[in-house]
């Protein structure tokens, strides 16, 4: 009697609380890899195993012949506007003249047509050499920065890891809870290393999980964490 007694207790204990330990991580973790080829010119190796809170510059890779090469192209986009502008007063001019034949018309109109064309094929030049000079100079703001996997003086490829970044805005944690108990559980208050909190579960995967077979993986985000990899206790009660 005093056996099934103790054995009630217990069920009713572990039915009230289920108790759980997960290590918190960050809700993102971004293996940044180089988009552009190039030499290595600085890196900010002092960031290293740091959280980042204002944007810095993490790595640069040699932009000085695609800068050269932005600065003539935008020069020769502002010339050919300018040759567009006249070569469309021309035409204005022609077709008020009825002794320019339908022949200049269109020699005038084919002008127009080409620096249109010209302008435009430079303007997305500018708007690639734009691009690959921001994917040259990588800035980092709200991230832990670790594993800086090159030094000055590489030279880096498309696909080349640069760096890991993990997002400081949230963490979370993973428990995996049994699935004919994860409706209840949903219910519950999360308590983490033995405080009530306001927490939901942010995520339940309503599929069995790989590896445990019999359970759900549950996920709960904690907002703005000081530190990862630590050790917490969820229990939901």
């Amino acid at each position: 009697m005093k056996q099934m007694f103790l054995f009630f207790i217990l069920s009713i204990t572990l039915f009230a609380s289920q108790e759980y330990f997960a290590k918190l991580e960050p809700i993102h973790t971004y293996k940044v890899k180089s988009s552009v080829s190039g030499q290595v010119t600085y890196v900010n190796s002092s960031l290293e195993a740091m959280q980042l809170t204002d944007s810095q510059l993490i790595i640069k890779i040699d932009d000085t012949v695609n800068k050269i090469d932005l600065k003539q192209s935008k020069i020769k986009l502002q010339n050919l506007q300018m040759i567009q502008s006249l070569e469309e007063e021309n035409l204005e001019r022609f077709e008020k003249v009825s002794s320019k034949s339908k022949f200049d018309k269109d020699n005038q109109r084919i002008k127009i047509l080409n620096a249109t064309s010209t302008i435009s094929d430079l303007q997305t030049r500018i708007a690639t050499l734009e691009d690959t000079i921001k994917n040259k100079n990588l800035y980092e703001s709200n991230r832990y920065i670790y594993d800086i996997a090159v030094e000055q003086g590489d030279y880096v490829n498309p696909g080349t890891q640069l760096y890991t970044a993990m997002d400081r805005s949230k963490g979370k944690l993973v428990v995996y809870i049994p699935i004919d108990q994860a409706q209840t559980i949903k219910q519950k208050d999360i308590y983490i290393d033995g405080e009530k909190t306001d927490l939901k579960i942010a995520k339940l995967y309503t599929v069995a999980d790989e590896q445990y077979i019999s359970s759900y993986k549950c996920e709960i985000h904690l907002p703005n964490p000081q530190s990862f990899s630590s050790l917490k206790k969820i229990e939901f009660k």
